[in-house]
């Protein structure tokens, strides 16, 4: 049976969704699919799962994507991160009869996809894309779809998006944000790129970035042409963006606690993580129940700090309405809103100092200054290491670079004789039966020592070399015993 291909596959399959929740990482869960299906989402992804650990660990199939299978929950898509073709398709086959297509993440800007090297950190490497996409695509029996960033050039990012679809990509999700536009640097995604795209390729398009009210998933669709809009970040802070309503938080975090007792197992990190999302707002204001939350240790718990919110909420939804607008947010706190990362501080300008005098923070700060006031230009985070160790490194330009293993692309051991990262090591040192002082590996050492025990006990198969027993010679003793008025004699045998 030929598989369904580009718009077949979105009409048909995709049942032509347009409201699709995000693949988020330990957040698109399935309690948390199934509450934003109730309230409008058409499709939804799964958590971007890792193509390796998926492959050699039947726990994290179970745990990820097998015990998830439930049919309200359709049509799915499972995200994986990869950079090898040959996993990525062990991955894909085991997944496929799961879900109804495979998505291969080249978006994830976070710090640990650089490590890994996937995600966005791929967009560069066309050769190797072309060719996982086009071996998934002939061993797959479901369709694969990509989700990508755009580069700054909008050019290169139609020809990133050509390439793409002429490998075997299905369906196309562009996130209309650079590499770099990513924190506090996230800024407006661009829109204009999102429909270069659509109008260069064939096959559907979705669009993600600026999503916060279901207008703006109409001005989105309008402008752009896609076929559909993804929310990662509003779906969040209101899993019932795509219904076009605001709902009180505490009628969400009812909801999706329910839907949580219903469907277990759900991580409980999982569950305390949403509900820091739902309550943002609220949370700035009642900061002792944020600490409440924090220390939950199950669902019980969770909601009974969930009971308390929503019971102080009442309480002062019956005050003036004076008392609870003086938030600067468009609408009360308790009600699901979208939360608008602060824009970038000016180093220029800030606190009257100058561009360079701020830049000077990425200098190792001198051992006398560490008992000075902290350093506002960095997070609170860092601010808290650096307050244990004054001489840590913040500055990206001062950190020591490392190099790639050269067979998984991980960071080298610094000392390896094989310039390979740990595992890979092991692996080759044990085949080989070689040291590595580096990784404190001695395969050839144990070896050498265990064939040196061998030869120097004079043993074969646990029998003397020569058969010939030879004692050793024993000197004549005479022991006296003057109590007893005797004596003992020891011939050549002994006693």
């Amino acid at each position: 049976m030929t598989k369904p291909r580009g718009f077949e596959f979105w009409r048909n399959t995709l049942k032509g969704s347009r409201y699709v929740v995000a693949p988020m990482v330990d957040q698109s869960e399935l309690a948390w699919r199934l509450l934003s299906r109730r309230h409008g989402a058409e499709l939804c992804y799964t958590p971007m799962l890792h193509a390796q650990v998926f492959v050699r660990d039947a726990n994290y199939r179970r745990e990820n994507l097998y015990n998830e299978v439930n049919q309200e929950d359709r049509p799915l898509i499972a995200q994986f991160c990869a950079n090898d073709p040959e996993v990525f398709v062990q991955a894909a086959l085991l997944a496929q009869d799961y879900c109804d297509a495979i998505d291969l993440n080249l978006g994830c800007p976070q710090m640990i996809a650089k490590r890994g090297h996937y995600g966005v950190f791929l967009q560069d490497e066309w050769e190797l894309l072309e060719k996982m996409i086009k071996l998934a695509d002939e061993k797959l029996s479901v369709p694969i779809t990509c989700k990508i960033r755009v580069f700054p050039e909008m050019e290169k990012t139609v020809r990133y998006a050509k390439m793409l679809e002429k490998a075997g990509c299905q369906l196309l999700t562009v996130h209309g944000r650079t590499k770099d536009q990513k924190g506090a640097l996230t800024g407006i995604a661009c829109w204009k790129h999102i429909k270069a795209v659509r109008e260069a390729v064939n096959i559907p398009v979705f669009a993600n970035g600026n999503i916060q009210h279901l207008s703006d998933v109409h001005r989105c669709m309008e402008e752009t042409g896609v076929q559909g809009v993804m929310s990662a970040e509003g779906n969040l802070h209101n899993p019932a963006l795509f219904e076009g309503r605001s709902p009180p938080v505490w009628e969400m975090a009812e909801e999706y606690l329910e839907v949580v007792e219903k469907h277990p197992p759900c991580s409980l990190s999982y569950v305390r993580a949403h509900l820091f999302k739902l309550w943002h707002h609220t949370l700035q204001i009642h900061q002792d129940l944020r600490e409440e939350l924090a220390k939950a240790k199950n669902v019980d718990g969770i909601a009974e700090v969930n009971r308390q919110l929503k019971q102080r909420c009442q309480e002062e939804m019956a005050k003036d309405e004076s008392e609870w607008t003086q938030t600067g947010l468009p609408f009360p706190h308790w009600i699901c809103q979208p939360y608008v990362r602060p824009p970038p501080k000016d180093p220029s300008s800030e606190n009257g100092q100058t561009a360079q005098k701020t830049k000077a923070v990425c200098v190792k700060r001198a051992h006398e200054d560490s008992d000075g006031p902290p350093n506002d230009s960095l997070s609170k985070n860092k601010q808290k290491k650096q307050a244990r160790n004054p001489y840590k490194n913040f500055c990206p330009e001062l950190k020591p670079k490392y190099i790639r293993c050269e067979q998984c692309g991980n960071p080298k051991g610094n000392k390896c004789v094989f310039n390979l990262c740990r595992g890979c090591c092991k692996k080759k040192a044990f085949k080989e039966v070689a040291d590595c002082p580096g990784h404190g590996l001695k395969f050839k050492t144990k070896a050498l020592r265990q064939s040196n025990s061998e030869t120097g006990s004079g043993l074969t198969n646990g029998k003397p070399n020569n058969q010939t027993d030879v004692s050793p010679a024993v000197p004549d003793v005479n022991i006296t015993c003057p109590k007893e008025g005797f004596v003992l004699d020891l011939g050549d045998n002994g006693i």
